[in-house]
């Protein structure tokens, strides 16, 4: 399928284009253009070989020092919270099967907790981070 109708073209640090297309069916959408990419339902050569013609990609710009620290501190947290959730949150939150549980299992949970919670305040945070053990 040919597409020539896009926006906001934009070079990414593979040389590739991400850039959003108009696509009969969803409408805009995202979409990375590979020069090489031949498998696509898309014909992404044609529509970069276009993008290039007209001089539409705004050039790369590599991120900042700091928005790279904000994607690790974000990725981090992700973890963090995904632990909370899928692991300490059902217990914790569930009085049955808190009930349950001996008094030292509850401290325990408790100190886990609160560790993930205190993740961010670790010094080194986000490149070092020295992720909690239940129980210990």
């Amino acid at each position: 399928m040919i597409i020539t109708e896009y926006r906001n073209a934009k070079r990414t640090a593979l040389d590739f284009i991400d850039v959003e297309i108009n696509h009969p069916d969803l409408g805009w959408t995202p979409f990375t253009c590979n020069p090489n990419d031949t498998g696509s339902a898309i014909d992404a050569p044609t529509l970069y070989n276009l993008i290039v013609a007209n001089g539409d990609a705004a050039a790369y710009v590599p991120p900042t020092a700091e928005e790279i620290n904000s994607e690790k501190e974000l990725s981090v947290r992700q973890e963090r919270n995904y632990i909370l959730e899928s692991v300490v949150d059902p217990i914790v939150s569930n009085p049955l099967r808190w009930e349950a549980l001996s008094s030292e299992d509850q401290e325990a949970y408790r100190t886990y907790r609160q560790s993930l919670l205190d993740i961010p305040e670790q010094a080194g945070f986000p490149d070092s981070v020295t992720w909690p053990v239940l129980g210990t």
